[in-house]
């Protein structure tokens, strides 16, 4: 007797559709397989699945019915809610029903719901600015509880909707995340308190970054191709993102900052309105507003000023070159 399949049904709202080119970067040679080896099936995805139209809407029908069980709707993209709250800036092809009302019914009978991406769970990108469209996460609207399904919402497994934040979300997040939920393994503690799946939200961008040394000396980069660290001139979010991305790295090798770009902090809700260009550090009498997450301020001025008076020279000379210029010395290392 074959073992039960986790039925996973995959919708895309309002987005670019980021996340699910992401997940097609997974590194796996196999991604069916992989999805089969975690008793995951795919029911439909709108990029993936042959199905559409009719074939699509009667197995919809199916799920609503109860003829077909639903261990897992997935959302990616933002909730359209107008305008004036009808929804009908998004409709699902061949209903003529808003897509944000399918969504609210499926989720009803679903036994998991599953936010992917920034944009599913806080708004993200699609609710920047005037936010003229009135989008919003599946359960947030930016950092406030609520959303399309509201701040009670629970569904049918006991969880409140798992937000797989990130913009967009690196494939073995979203992979891991659902292979937990097939496997039983995701609880209520497993969540942060923007439930984020603590395997990936419990770890801060910070950690793992291989600019860490120049940071230690707060010997910052000044222009972009710089070698040294971000956070003081160019906007680095790092010390106050939750991500794993230094250390579970994109395609083996990347991330934001190895690859000299600052982090944005894209798992954080309202990270597309952050008040200041993205690339630039906000100050105030010289000193960054936004400081590590847990560390006060006071202590954080003495130490960036103890390190920036013992930081060598080799440190200091890197930092504001594109490639290395100064090796550190080589010495004896055993003790004598």
């Amino acid at each position: 007797m074959s073992a039960p399949t986790f039925d996973l049904l995959w919708l895309q709202a309002a987005g670019c559709g980021g996340c699910s080119m992401s997940l097609l970067n997974a590194d796996t040679p196999d991604f069916d397989a992989r999805l089969a080896t975690a008793g995951i099936r795919m029911l439909w995805h709108p990029t993936l699945s042959l199905e559409s139209g009719a074939d699509v809407l009667a197995l919809v029908d199916e799920i609503l019915g109860g003829q077909r069980r639903l261990d897992a709707l997935v959302v990616e993209g933002a909730l359209l809610r107008g305008p004036q709250g009808s929804g009908r800036f998004q409709l699902w092809a061949g209903t003529g029903r808003p897509l944000a009302e399918w969504v609210q019914r499926l989720a009803g009978v679903a036994h998991h719901v599953v936010a992917v991406g920034s944009c599913a769970a806080f708004g993200g990108m699609s609710a920047t600015g005037a936010n003229a469209t009135d989008a919003c996460g599946l359960q947030y609207d930016d950092e406030r509880p609520g959303g399309l399904l509201g701040a009670g919402f629970v569904a049918g497994g006991g969880l409140p909707v798992v937000n797989v934040a990130g913009c967009p979300t690196h494939p073995d997040w979203v992979l891991d995340t659902l292979a937990a939920l097939a496997a039983g393994e995701i609880a209520r503690a497993s969540l942060d308190p923007l439930a984020r799946p603590r395997h990936y939200a419990d770890h801060l961008v910070h950690h793992g970054c291989k600019r860490n040394e120049y940071y230690e000396y707060k010997a910052s980069a000044e222009k972009p191709g710089d070698l040294g660290c971000l956070m003081e001139h160019m906007g680095c979010k790092g010390t106050q993102a939750h991500a794993d991305c230094n250390t579970r790295l994109w395609n083996g090798e990347g991330s934001c900052t190895r690859g000299g770009y600052a982090c944005i902090s894209c798992t954080e809700p309202g990270f597309q309105n952050p008040g200041h260009p993205f690339h630039r550090t906000p100050k105030i009498a010289g000193i960054p507003i936004g400081l590590p997450t847990d560390m006060p301020k006071a202590w954080f001025v003495a130490l960036a000023s103890l390190s920036k008076s013992a930081t060598p020279r080799r440190v200091k000379h890197n930092a504001t070159a594109d490639h290395l210029v100064e090796p550190p010395v080589v010495r004896r290392t055993r003790l004598k």
